[in-house]
Parts: structure tokens; sequence; C-alpha cells
């Protein structure tokens, strides 16, 4: 007998991909929708968002509008509702700041980047309380000129989706989406940077380039000692804390953590201030560099997924010697209920270096294919995963790829296509424009697996 909660595949009367994914795929009471993109997959941006006089209609805003349509008509087909049923969405801006000096700097804010035409149109098709949200710029998106790509994860399992204003002491977003969004057993809690402005635009100016970082996310600048990213990590993660409480949640039942960072040599920063937070128990978690983020000074961004603290469902740890311990404080995974959230993936030992045969040898330049090897090395792990999760690699359901240039794409994706011989993930993929964490790996999965009852 076919499992009603087993991954389905939706597939919407909407421009069909070129690549090997589903538009977005049901599992359980959960969709997951691909990032989309403003084109018809055959030209490139379809022609209705193409200005026909840009001086009358914004392009970003014609770009998202065709986005939300298509959002709309996919959800519709999977029996859920734009205005109301996505409980995370995920917004990925090409811009081609901050540089990779500003990074190494510090500097993570994408100078000249506005993104108020986009939210002019979300604000038309998704109400209040509306989901919680990550908006950051990325280098490039697989389709030229898109200006926008969106991904989101609904939820249709007859809840209502509660929203939560930000508590006393923390700072309302300004870009009006929910801090906390429960649905049933689970909380999301929208991307937190380290600040705590709240004045007009001429405040910021006479505060100075740092105005918008809270005092308590800042070292003293006279003096040889202390660490931005930990402190700023510190601060923001004292702001999710506060968010999850008024949403009825703690930091203990942190299932997931979407981490955004600048430059890959924060990283070590951010874990020795992540183990302080998540001294025992630690979410899955995904650390993402080159990340532009929409608040001058900071260098972090963090989102979590929790579970209610009077939920009924448990949080599970997975743990296999089939595949190599994380180099850093994460588990291999989490499995609640009938999903398994795997820690970020890159095609690497447990010390965090690049696994042996992953690269072209220096004395053979035009033999091997890097992006089929590493994904094939990637995959073999979370397969093993899986498997110590109650599931296989077969029923992966969503799956965010981040490429350094993107330049083994193409046998990256045909090694992925090869493990679903069924129902493909749905799919959102970037450019990120530079090394990652782990010096020579090509591309970075954060997935998410069914896990059947």
């Amino acid at each position: 007998m076919t499992d009603p909660k087993a991954p389905q595949a939706i597939w919407p009367d909407i421009p069909q991909p070129l690549m090997p994914y589903s538009p977005a795929v049901k599992a359980a009471d959960w969709i997951f929708v691909s990032g989309q993109l403003a084109s018809d997959f055959k030209t490139g941006i379809a022609p209705e968002a193409i200005p026909a006089n840009g001086n009358l209609v914004d392009e970003q805003a014609l770009q998202s509008r065709f986005v939300m349509e298509t959002l709309k008509r996919t959800l519709a087909a999977g029996g859920a509702d734009l205005a109301k049923d996505v409980a995370r969405i995920w917004q990925w801006l090409p811009w081609e700041t901050p540089s990779m000096e500003a990074f190494a700097s510090g500097d993570c804010y994408p100078e000249g980047l506005r993104i108020t035409p986009y939210l002019d149109v979300r604000n038309e098709f998704i109400r209040d309380p509306r989901p919680a949200s990550t908006a950051v710029s990325i280098r490039a998106l697989p389709v030229r000129d898109a200006r926008i790509e969106i991904d989101v994860i609904a939820i249709v399992d007859g809840s209502e989706p509660q929203g939560f204003a930000a508590p006393e002491g923390v700072p309302a977003p300004l870009a009006g989406y929910s801090p906390a969004l429960r649905r049933g057993d689970w909380i999301f809690l929208a991307g937190e940077v380290p600040t705590d402005w709240q004045g007009d635009y001429g405040e910021y100016r006479s505060m100075g380039e740092a105005g918008a970082l809270a005092r308590e996310a800042r070292t003293n600048p006279h003096v040889w000692y202390g660490s931005d990213i930990e402190v700023q990590t510190d601060y923001t993660l004292s702001k999710l804390e506060k968010i999850a409480e008024a949403a009825g949640g703690s930091l203990k039942n942190a299932v997931k953590a979407d981490v955004y960072i600048g430059d890959p040599s924060d990283y070590a920063g951010l874990d020795r201030a992540w183990k302080r937070w998540f001294k025992d128990n630690p979410p899955a978690r995904c650390v993402i560099p080159y990340m532009g983020l929409g608040t001058r000074g900071s260098r972090v961004e963090i989102a979590l997924t929790l579970l209610a603290d009077d939920a009924a469902l448990r949080i599970e740890r997975v743990e296999t010697s089939d595949a190599p311990e994380p180099f850093s404080h994460e588990p291999q995974a989490v499995k609640v209920g009938n999903f398994l959230f795997l820690s970020q993936q890159m095609a690497c030992d447990s010390r965090g270096v690049l696994a042996e045969g992953m690269l072209r040898h220096e004395n053979f330049p035009w033999y091997g294919l890097p992006g089929k090897n590493q994904m094939r090395y990637m995959l073999g792990n979370v397969a093993a995963i899986c498997e110590a999760g109650g599931t296989r690699v077969e029923n992966i359901v969503r799956r965010a790829c981040f490429h350094d240039e993107g330049t083994h794409f193409a046998d990256s994706i045909e090694e992925w296509a090869s493990w679903f011989p069924g129902v493909k993930p749905a799919s959102t993929t970037m450019k990120i424009g530079g090394p990652l964490v782990v010096p020579g790996a090509n591309a970075l999965l954060d997935l998410i697996a069914f896990v059947p009852d």
C-alpha cells in the first residue's frame, strides 16, 4: 500500500524547469517549493517580466510579481494557499557587492541593493502573519538577468498560522515579516542580525557606519582583544532566545539552524560562540559564506527552526560511523517526526579537509570531473546518514545547493539526478562566488529528507 505521506512531485501549469528537479514536493503535511525565478525556461527571463520602459516599471517588482504568481499556482496545485500557508520563505538576490575584499574585512553590506519593490509585491500576495523570512544577497543565479529567486516551505496540517511580534527589548523587523511563526508543533524564527537599530535615517547617519549594531554586539576598537564574530553571534542568539520564548519555544528545542556569514575565516569564531549556546545538543546546521546581509555592520545572520516546548513530537539526533563526523559543532542530522534535517554536506573528512580524489591532478588538468566526484562523495555520506535516520536518500525532499563559482554545476547536477529515479527533490541553486569553508570544495548541500512512520 502506498504511504499517503510519502513524497509526491507537484507539477503545476507553470514554465517547466530545464534541470532535473520537481517544481514542488509534498511530503506529510509539508510542501517544499523549488527556487522560482522569473523565467520561461525557453528564452531566459519571461517576456512579461521584462519592462518595456524601465523608467515606468521597476524590474525587480515585475520579476517579483511573476515569481509570486508562479508560487501561487504551484502551492494551489498542492492544496495550499500562498496567502496564509507559507511558514518559511527564502529570498536570494544577486548583487555585485560586497566584494571578496569587503567580506574579508568584515563588511557584508550589499551597497546599493534595495528590496522595497519586491516587498510591495510580496505584501499583495502574502498576508499577515507573514512567514519567517531570510533575504540575503548572493553572487549569481542560474538564469541571466534574474533579480530574485524565492523558495518556500508551506504547511497544510489544518492548523492556523500564529505570528508573534518581537518581544520587549527586541527591535521589530522593518520588512514586515513575522519574527516567529508557529504552525502546530513547529516554530519558525526569521533570520536575525545583531542590530538594535530602530531610529530614522537621520539618526542612523549620525551614529556612523556601524550605528546599526547593538552596543552589546561590538568589541572595543581601542584595545587589541575581542572577537567581532563571537560577540555578534552571542547577541544574535540572545535575541532569538527572547523571540523563541515569546512564541512558546526555547533554543534547547532547536532543530535546524540556517547561518549566513561573510568571510569563511569567521567560521571558527562563530563555532566557539555556538558551543557556548548549544553545549550538549546542538541543532543541525548549515553555515553559508559570502552572504550579503541587509544591515550595515552585521557579520552574521541566524534563522532557526524549533519545536514548541509543548510539542508532542520529540527530537532525535542521528549519528553513524559510515559517514564522516562533522568537523564543527553540529550533529550529522536531527530527526523529528516525518523529517530528517541534515547538517551541511561538503566533500570533506571529519577534519574539514577535502577528501582524496576530489580535484583534478595538477599534472593532468584535462582529466576528471570534480563536480561529479564531489557530489557522489557527498551523496554516499548522505545515504548513510539517511539510513541511520530511518529513511533513504531517495526520500530527500528539499535541496539547496551553494556553488563556489558554478564551474562544475553541469556534471554535479547530472550526478545528483542519477540518485533520484523517482521523485526528484525540490531544488534551489546559486553561486556564492568564492571558496567555501573547506578549501577545494565546489558545492555545499543543505538537505531535508522525509522519514516514513
